[in-house]
C-alpha cells in the first residue's frame, strides 16, 4: 500500500468523523428548538421549494416516504407546515410552510450560521474557499459514479482483496 492510499483512507475517515460530529451537534441545536434534524431539513427544503411532495422530500432525504409522512404529521400538529392536495394528482400531497414556521426558521438559520462558524473557526477565508471547492469536487465525482446494488457491491468488495485505487473506491469500502 502506498502513502497516497493511506492519505486517502485518512481523508475518508476524517470526512466520516467530521460529518458524524456535525450531525450530533445539529441534532442538539434542533432539539433546542423542539424538533429533530430531519424536521429541520424538511423546513429548509420546503422554504426553498414550497410545494414539494412528500415523495420528493423522501428522495432528497434518502428515507422512506412513510418516514417523511410521520415527520410531517408532527410538524402539522405543531402548526408549522400544512399539506395541500396536488391539483393535478389527488394521490399527491404538497407540503407548504405555515406562518408559524417563520420565527422557527429564523432561529434555525441562526443556529446553522453559529454551527458553520464553530466548524470553521481557526480557518481563514482562503482555506474555507479551498475546502469548499475540494468538497464540491468530491461530491461531483461521487455523483457521477454508477450506484450498484448493495448486494452487488458487497459481493464485489468481498472478492477484491487489492487496495482501492481511488477515493470513490475507498468510499465504497467504508460504506
Amino acid at each position: 500500500m502506498t502513502d497516497d492510499d493511506d492519505a486517502r483512507r485518512d481523508v475518508l475517515f476524517l470526512l466520516h468523523d467530521v460529518a458524524r460530529l456535525i450531525r450530533v451537534e445539529a441534532d442538539k441545536r434542533a432539539r433546542a428548538h423542539g424538533m429533530t434534524r430531519a424536521q429541520w431539513v424538511i423546513l429548509v427544503r420546503v422554504e426553498g421549494q414550497p410545494g414539494l411532495s412528500q415523495k420528493e422530500l423522501a428522495e432528497v432525504m434518502e428515507v422512506e416516504p412513510i418516514t417523511v409522512a410521520r415527520l410531517i404529521d408532527r410538524m402539522e400538529r405543531r402548526g408549522i407546515v400544512e399539506r395541500r392536495p396536488d391539483p393535478k394528482d389527488r394521490r399527491v400531497w404538497r407540503v407548504h410552510l405555515r406562518p408559524a414556521a417563520q420565527p422557527l426558521l429564523g432561529a434555525l438559520h441562526e443556529a446553522r450560521t453559529a454551527l458553520a462558524r464553530m466548524i470553521t473557526c481557526g480557518l481563514d477565508r482562503a482555506a474555507i474557499a479551498q475546502f469548499s471547492e475540494s468538497l464540491m469536487t468530491m461530491k461531483a465525482t461521487l455523483a457521477q459514479e454508477p450506484r450498484p446494488s448493495r448486494r452487488a457491491a458487497a459481493t464485489a468488495a468481498a472478492a477484491d482483496t487489492s487496495p482501492p485505487t481511488n477515493i470513490a473506491a475507498s468510499a465504497r469500502e467504508l460504506a
